[in-house]
């Protein structure tokens, strides 16, 4: 007998504390306690919202807003780590599930930053991560590429759980990989985006992006965008004098929950803060692929194919036993110079 859970989804729009990982993450931690005390068994956060958006790539040139790529790099975090923990400790407390969006140091670079999101479940553990595949546009100079793993869907309580970061919900085959694998809940996180080309609704955009691949999958879509603050503001004004009016352009930010038929369940928000909440039935999933499954029937397998490579790139492969060599013994210290020569470990 099928059996499809039912739950309640909150999309959380709003802004992180800008680059400081601790206070944003202990921001995320209220806000799953605050969404869980309303009832929600998964809790979306926007992209990098971990601790904040290059905007300074946007408004200026590479070379002066090379010291604030830096500023970003500190703010930066390490998978897993003491700030990510904080969020893992509120999901386990909670018992909820948890998708948030950082911005991840490579372990072996501080020069390399990934666009990442989070997969938490509700034991806290952290159960994967997505390195967003392609940065877009100006987000080149800020993150490196990620790889195929973590085009992952995860079995969970609340149903085959999947997530793109922001411009990769435009990525046909990205979303079509993780539909392919059974993905019913799909989470889509984005930033908000106010100077993007003056004839480009960035709102808009994300709800036609939402609603596009919902439709297609007929899956449901938990959309969660960042927003600007007067903080960030302010900080970017030191950069151009225009970035207020700029940055504080309208329809920039959209959050909400798409159904498997593409249309919205209950009210989004647009550019302000809070948090939506949506009850999310996935039997409701069913009826819509008899008309189309385009991972099942509703295809040609015989025509068409997809391999992805889900293998883990990483700078070196190590192979063999590295050899250990003794510690070399200390050197005799001159005479009477004893008391001032430090002891080797």
């Amino acid at each position: 007998m099928l059996d499809l859970p039912s739950f309640k989804a909150a999309a959380v729009q709003t802004c992180p504390v800008f680059l400081d990982p601790d206070a944003t993450c202990a921001k995320a931690a209220s806000l799953v306690r605050e969404a869980a005390a309303h009832g929600a068994s998964l809790v979306v956060f926007p992209e990098v919202f971990v601790a904040g958006y290059p905007y300074w790539s946007w408004i200026t040139d590479p070379v002066s807003c090379s010291p604030w790529f830096e500023r970003l790099v500190r703010a930066s975090i390490l998978l897993p780590g003491p700030e990510i923990a904080l969020v893992c400790e509120a999901a386990r407390e909670c018992g909820v599930h948890v998708i948030i969006g950082v911005n991840e140091r490579s372990p072996v670079s501080i020069g390399t930053l990934f666009n990442t999101l989070v997969f938490i479940g509700p034991d806290g553990a952290i159960m994967g991560r997505h390195r967003k595949l392609v940065p877009t546009w100006a987000e080149k100079l800020t993150w490196a590429p990620g790889d195929g793993s973590g085009l992952v869907v995860y079995d969970t309580a609340v149903g085959p759980l999947g997530g793109l970061a922001c411009g990769e919900n435009t990525n046909t085959l990205a979303r079509f990989s993780l539909l392919a694998q059974g993905e019913l809940v799909h989470a889509a996180s984005y930033i908000s985006l106010p100077v993007a080309p003056p004839d480009y609704d960035m709102a808009e955009a994300i709800k036609v992006r939402a609603m596009a691949h919902s439709f297609e999958g007929k899956v449901f879509t938990i959309v969660s965008c960042s927003t600007i603050s007067e903080e960030i503001i302010a900080a970017m004004e030191t950069l151009v004098p225009d970035a207020r009016a700029r940055l504080e352009r309208t329809s920039s930010a959209f959050s909400g929950v798409i159904g498997p038929d593409g249309r919205l369940v209950g009210e989004p928000l647009i550019d302000a803060e809070g948090i939506v909440y949506a009850d999310i039935d996935l039997s409701r999933c069913i009826q819509p692929k008899q008309m189309h499954d385009i991972i099942g029937h509703y295809n040609r397998f015989d025509v068409f194919s997809l391999n992805v490579d889900r293998t883990p790139r990483a700078p070196i492969t190590l192979t063999g036993q590295a050899e250990t060599r003794p510690s070399p013994a200390p050197s005799p210290a001159p005479a009477g110079d004893a008391a001032d020569t430090p002891a080797h470990p």
